[in-house]
């Protein structure tokens, strides 16, 4: 049971680690388990090697690499040819007119992710504990919807009182994990009790990295790059995570919340003094000067939240010389949010793009397809669409727009022919495994807005 009385308050700061970590010894079965687990038919790195061959060689192979990791850990040196990117740029649009509609897609070494997992699963034994509570990306039990939910609560529960308004600033950075620096980063992690000869190893695996991108038959040459967590790599998520561990707010009025590079600052202003928040987001661009990320002032936007009768003229937010720009909505983790709060804006667009794809529903209907085929595809294709972040919206949404949702369902079933679950309760069993979830980790800044009943 969600409790009324949960008060906005800091959340409490991670625990220190009583005794130093473990070394890293990684055993010949730990290499066997994870080889065995590739999937075949993945694309080789640029050194050729496919996950095929170490699937199906892992008995004869796990040896030969244990010894290899274990002494790329002893050295505190990633070997040059585990270093290595392919990038592949892939078109965003049918028709290019620029570099920028290109996605570079980065190949790396299959061995080096595996070796990267091993190291990865260490990391997070260690600072699991000490990670940014109100981070919400690459951790167990954390999710967009996580993030989403705990911003509305912090707002809701703010307009409950008198004489109060809400400013959101959302952050955009320009290409965020291109510009980690390994010597800042090595600081970080060793403040977090990773122990030495790791963050050394870290460092190396980070510089001198050699790349070269490739189109068609066509190769450039190779470059060099000592900076920035590699695209296509497991480390790099964790490793950006750490290095923005310390980007949070010092005040309990300003929450700042974090999905990897997405970055939200939620001002929660109490009779017009928006000096915290205002000082906060002056820190937030001192943080990001000191370690090397630049705020993306053109993409960077505010939205104001206030339900007062008499709402006045709010002063205009600078950052870096730059006037943030007001909006009446923004997507933020793929869910719209709109200043007054209401869904109708996000609710239309999900309508939308579920109705486009029951087009292909019914082309696969007069072909025949088999009925389990047809529901199977409405479960991956359509309900998926219609279940994004349920959680977050469908529980306040009007019942009007409630049977605007549900009638695109009964579409699908006068197409398919077969019975499909209500959108409700659809969302019922979502918030209930949710909720038994989020109470099952005192870890989840959400734990402390549950109380148990006094039967348990």
């Amino acid at each position: 049971m969600m409790s009324d009385t949960a008060s906005i308050q800091p959340l409490t700061p991670p625990a220190t680690p009583l005794s130093p970590p473990p070394a890293l010894r990684i055993s010949e079965d730990d290499v066997r388990q994870i080889f065995l687990k590739q999937k075949k038919r993945k694309a080789p790195g640029p050194d050729g090697v496919t996950p095929a061959c170490l699937k199906t060689c892992a008995d004869q192979l796990a040896f030969i690499f244990s010894q290899i990791f274990n002494r790329s850990l002893e050295l505190c040196e990633v070997p040059a040819c585990f270093k290595r990117s392919t990038i592949i740029p892939i078109p965003k649009k049918p028709k290019i007119t620029g570099l920028n509609y290109y996605r570079p897609v980065a190949l790396t070494s299959v061995v080096m992710k595996l070796f990267e997992r091993l190291v990865l699963a260490y990391l997070k034994n260690i600072t699991g504990p000490l990670l940014d509570p109100l981070q919400f990306a690459y951790q167990a039990n954390r999710s967009v919807d996580d993030a989403v939910n705990m911003g509305l609560h912090f707002i809701l529960q703010h307009l409950d009182k008198s004489g109060t308004y809400v400013r959101l600033l959302f952050v955009d950075f320009s290409s965020a994990f291109n510009t980690i620096i390994p010597t800042l980063l090595q600081t970080k992690l060793t403040q977090l009790s990773v122990p030495s000869s790791i963050c050394q190893w870290i460092t190396s695996f980070l510089t001198d990295r050699h790349q070269l991108v490739t189109l068609g038959k066509f190769k450039s040459n190779s470059r060099t790059t000592s900076t920035g967590a590699p695209q296509g790599c497991v480390l790099s998520p964790l490793l950006f995570s750490l290095y923005t561990n310390d980007c949070t707010s010092t005040d309990p009025s300003v929450k700042l919340l974090k999905f990897a590079d997405d970055t939200t600052v939620i001002g929660l202003i109490q009779d017009g003094d928006e000096s915290a928040y205002r000082q906060e987001i002056e820190q937030l661009a001192a943080w990001c000067s000191r370690n090397n990320l630049e705020l993306n002032t053109l993409k960077t936007v505010e939205m104001i939240v206030d339900f007062r009768r008499n709402t006045p003229a709010f002063p205009p937010l600078t950052i870096m010389n730059s006037t943030v720009p007001t909006v009446a909505s923004f997507r933020f983790l793929g869910t719209t949010i709109s200043q007054d709060l209401k869904w109708d804006t996000h609710i239309d667009a999900t309508i939308k793009k579920a109705q486009q794809r029951l087009y292909f529903l019914r082309q696969l209907r007069k072909f025949n397809l088999p009925q389990e085929l047809l529901i199977h595809f409405y479960s991956a294709v359509i309900e998926s669409v219609l279940c994004t972040s349920i959680t977050v919206w469908f529980g306040s949404a009007t019942k009007s727009d409630m049977r605007r949702l549900q009638r695109t369902v009964r579409t699908a079933e006068r197409i398919i022919g077969a019975p499909l679950p209500t959108l409700q309760e659809l969302y019922t069993s979502r918030v209930r495994k949710r909720a038994l979830k989020i109470t099952l980790d005192p870890s989840h800044p959400g734990h402390i807005l549950f109380d148990l009943l006094p039967s348990g």
